[in-house]
């Protein structure tokens, strides 16, 4: 049957955090009987319930006249009145509900039709588009843009540039390596970034859209845990309160990670309404829009208080979250410095230097004690030594982690 599919598809792989769930699950039986049963520290999702309010909401929306007749791809009137009303109280931005703001199937699907809508595919790599992206990065980046039949090229995030890389270097080693700028479609930033949780300043953000504008490269801004964040005065930015960003960017947004309505799949896309419009052409030809009764819900829980009263009790949670496993691995397990993110819920980690890889040590982990992590090598080529975790579990589990780990002797350096 191989025949029948495209060379690009036939070329993915399953996404990483679904392998390793597979592969969880087939020794689960062997790890509760040795006391081990898995503790999940891979998966970049919210294990508390939704508001209570936006539960009420679409339990009341149901009953609505209508509400299980299609929609429109672009979303209901409503739904985009209140991002649009959210993204100005947030951030201070002004959007055109009409021509500015289109719904989506989450960030994930929006993200890879907007690539769609931009890479004319090939299978000859000299003619192939090419999309830059953050490296570490989303895992998904990279397959998005192969199975549209593009190429990704890594913009490296390192602590020797902050995790906010110098573009005109990079655009240098770009052509260094004998690459054809004309090809450059779009630059993909995604802060605060899964899966380091840094974060970007003012001044860079106006650095990015400057030399975006200066070599004309539509910028993606994946900005899915802007309202994940620690401390006040680093309140996550939206790339479009950059002055003279909407002539060149589009910005995704999800109701995933602040909402723990993750399996709802809601987001929008919203920017140069030139980008948004072209996108929404393809998405009338993929789906109905979203079912009415998540959008009523999802209109009422943006802009109450209710919704930011939950996002600052689940911002509290992350980060006790984060202090307690931060201080078991320094106190308790000699993990000694590294990077510690005052945004989203995950940890960047250096793997012990007795693994030759960061796949060899999140496979012991996980086969000796249940504790599942996800390789940094998923993440990019600038991942590997690394390994990421995700601290959305109950503080109980946090804390079982710190005594397993002490007690099968996953020391740093033992």
């Amino acid at each position: 049957m191989r025949e029948f599919f495209n060379d690009y598809v036939q070329t993915l792989e399953t996404y990483i955090m679904f392998r390793i769930k597979e592969t969880a699950a087939k020794i689960t039986p062997d790890l509760v009987a040795n006391n081990r049963a898995p503790i999940a520290l891979s998966m970049g999702a919210p294990t508390a319930n939704p508001p209570q309010k936006v539960i009420d909401a679409l339990k009341n929306a149901l009953d609505e006249k209508g509400a299980h007749l299609y929609s429109t791809p672009k979303g209901e009137q409503y739904f985009r009145e209140a991002v649009a009303k959210r993204m100005k109280t947030r951030f201070g931005v002004e959007l055109n509900p009409n021509t500015e703001i289109f719904s989506l199937i989450g960030s994930k699907e929006g993200i890879a039709n907007f690539i769609r809508v931009l890479i004319n595919p090939t299978t000859k790599d000299e003619d192939k588009d090419i999309i830059w992206i953050p490296d570490p990065g989303y895992a998904s980046y990279g397959e998005m843009i192969k199975v549209s039949g593009g190429k990704a090229y890594s913009m490296p995030l390192t602590p020797d540039n902050n995790f906010m890389p110098d573009l005109e270097e990079v655009y240098a080693n770009f052509l260094k390596e004998g690459l054809n700028p004309n090809k450059i479609k779009a630059l993909i930033i995604n802060y605060p970034n899964n899966p380091l949780g840094a974060t970007a300043t003012r001044v860079y953000m106006e650095s990015v859209v400057a030399f975006c504008k200066k070599h004309h490269i539509l910028l993606m801004s994946d900005a899915a845990y802007t309202d994940m964040y620690f401390k006040p005065e680093l309140k996550p930015m939206s790339i479009l309160e950059i002055e003279g960003a909407k002539d060149i960017a589009v910005e995704f947004f999800s109701f995933s990670k602040p909402y723990a309505m993750t399996g709802w799949r809601l987001g929008w896309i919203c920017g140069n309404s030139e980008a948004v419009q072209i996108f929404g052409k393809l998405k009338s030809t993929l789906d109905s829009g979203l079912f009415k009764a998540l959008q009523k819900a999802s209109a009422e829980i943006l802009n109450s208080e209710e919704g930011e009263e939950y996002i600052a009790k689940s911002n509290a949670q992350f980060k006790h979250n984060q202090e307690v496993l931060v201080k078991g691995l320094k106190e308790e397990l000699g993990w000694g410095e590294f990077y510690v993110p005052d945004a989203t819920f995950y940890l960047w980690l250096p793997i012990p230097p007795r693994y030759k890889s960061s796949v060899e040590f999140t496979n012991d982990l996980m086969q000796t004690s249940g504790i599942i992590a996800v390789p940094g090598d998923a993440f990019g080529k600038y991942g590997e030594g690394f390994f990421r975790v995700s601290i959305v579990c109950p503080e109980e589990q946090i804390r079982e982690v710190v005594r397993r780990m002490k007690e099968d002797g996953f020391y740093f350096n033992k």
